[in-house]
């Protein structure tokens, strides 16, 4: 579990370009090269875009006073407005392109479908560029792991994007449950509305042509081929296996936060899920999913037992305790709960709104510990954002680096193992140090959906009785490829 500390003395800076990348590179202060045409601490950050057209084009605009020096996206239409807003910034559709030809980059902003986050962060740090990568940080298991061991070899400064992390209320909560105001937890409870779009979805029957401004290569990337259709772009792919992680990859680097953080929770022993119906391509409607989390080292104020974490998502809530006033508030939208011996804690995502009920009344907590808040900028900027762009300039982690927000997104990506492997009717155990669900035999067979897709105009019996078949898998196999993907097209980590 990474220190609550927030700021360290010291963070390494590497001078290199593409050929230094593949002799090996030098680790340098950066205020050391300031005279090699590197900036000082106090100046702007040279920063590239990699996915701008949703995300990253709020992260950018929250790094205000910077030097956006490039911009890079497999679609120029929808990223249109930003190559508008930054019109100094060099355009690309390929970010290996950019990161090989453009030398000038300091920092890169990666907001691209989940299935190529790792790839292009990668890429990045390995060629000493800082980098701030959307949530959920990675696709699978293994690519989290990846980056978290990357982080540390290549000593850049590494952000993931889950930006309610560095809000006040986080570690509010985190000291009341801390400082012992709720008595020992061994059980707590998070809830999302999402999905807010389509999932439980087969694949698109009519194939539609590429729309001009569109790499739709580029958007496959490590993926298998498929025909363009708008249901997976630009927004939509969040939904599909392929390509995003469904609404617990979504909202579970929000809303899974503040337990993770303030119950240090680290890497589960066992997970199991339950779901309507699952099938090959897409996530389904609604989920459940529960982790159990082994007794870990005690705090001075509080115990930190053995716990069962359980996620609900498409609707499903947590049942409401009966010692809860009538009238306090579970915001169906999202949030989450912690049931302590002593009282229940009841919070909005990264602790918004937070209440403390005990006895069948509201109360107010009164922490023993203090934990360091992030400062806001004086520049208006995001306070997440621009604590990684200090850092950059001038030393120090920010909140949520890898060294934190790795470990904790093989946790959050992990919960889909489960959901896509519930046909076994069985509790998962976990090896956490080997990356490896480990009670299932070689010959054990995974059943799943696949939907069939028909069109929208002919909805008959026939069509009703014949819209799916089942498919059998080797489970073992299917277990070791979502934790670790095979990449396609020639890409590779």
């Amino acid at each position: 579990m990474k220190s609550q500390k927030k700021v360290k003395v010291s963070r390494r800076n590497f001078i290199g370009t593409t050929a230094a990348a593949a002799a090996g590179f030098s680790i340098v202060p950066r205020h050391a090269v300031a005279g090699l045409g590197h900036v000082a601490p106090s100046d702007k950050l040279n920063i590239a875009g990699i996915g701008i057209g949703g995300k990253g084009k709020v992260n950018l605009r929250n790094m205000p006073g910077q030097n956006i020096v490039a911009l890079c996206d497999v679609d120029w239409d929808y990223a249109q407005p930003v190559f508008d807003t930054y019109p100094g910034a060099k355009k690309y559709k390929d970010f290996r392109e950019m990161l090989e030809k453009q030398k000038d980059i300091e920092a890169v902003v990666i907001a691209t479908p989940d299935h190529t986050h790792a790839l292009s962060a990668a890429a990045a740090m390995e060629l000493g560029k800082h980098t701030y990568l959307q949530k959920p940080l990675t696709h699978s298991v293994w690519e989290s792991r990846y980056l978290t061991k990357l982080a540390e070899k290549t000593g850049v400064v590494t952000q993931m994007g889950n930006e309610g992390h560095s809000n006040d209320e986080v570690y509010e909560v985190a000291e009341v449950v801390q400082g012992g105001c709720l008595g020992v937890i061994k059980e707590a409870h998070v809830w999302t509305n999402r999905p807010i779009w389509r999932q439980g979805m087969p694949q698109p029957l009519k194939e539609v042509k590429v729309p001009k401004t569109l790499s739709w290569d580029l958007f496959i990337g490590p993926a298998k081929m498929r025909p363009y259709n708008p249901e997976y772009h630009p927004w939509i792919w969040r939904g599909w296996w392929d390509y995003g992680t469904g609404a617990l990859g979504d909202m579970g680097c929000h809303l899974l936060d503040v337990p993770n953080f303030a119950l240090q929770l680290g890497a589960p022993v066992a997970f199991q899920a339950s779901s309507s119906l699952v099938n090959t391509e897409s996530a389904p409607v609604a989920a459940k999913v529960s982790y159990l989390f082994p007794a870990r080292k005690n705090l001075p104020y509080c115990a930190l037992p053995e716990l069962e974490l359980t996620w609900y998502d498409g609707g499903f809530m947590p049942a409401r305790p009966f010692d809860l006033p009538l009238d306090a508030p579970m915001n169906p939208g999202g949030g989450f709960m912690f049931v302590g011996s002593e009282a229940t804690l009841i919070a909005e995502s990264y602790g918004a709104k937070w209440k403390v009920y005990k006895n069948g009344e509201e109360f107010t907590p009164k922490p023993k510990v203090k934990l360091e808040r992030i400062p806001d900028d004086p520049n208006g900027g995001g306070r997440h954002e621009m604590h990684f762009v200090n850092c950059c300039k001038n030393g120090g982690t920010p909140a949520s680096s890898f060294e934190y927000a790795g470990p904790f997104n093989e946790m959050v990506v992990m919960g889909n193992l489960a959901v896509r492997m519930q046909s076994l009717q069985k509790t998962l155990l976990w090896d956490s140090e080997n990356m490896k669900v480990t009670n299932i035999s070689p010959d054990e067979k995974l059943r799943t959906t696949k939907l069939l897709p028909f069109a929208e105009d002919v909805v008959t019996r026939k069509v009703e009785r014949e819209s799916k078949e089942n498919v059998e898998w080797n489970a073992q196999e299917m277990c070791e490829e979502w934790v670790k993907h095979s990449y396609q097209n020639g890409w590779s980590l």
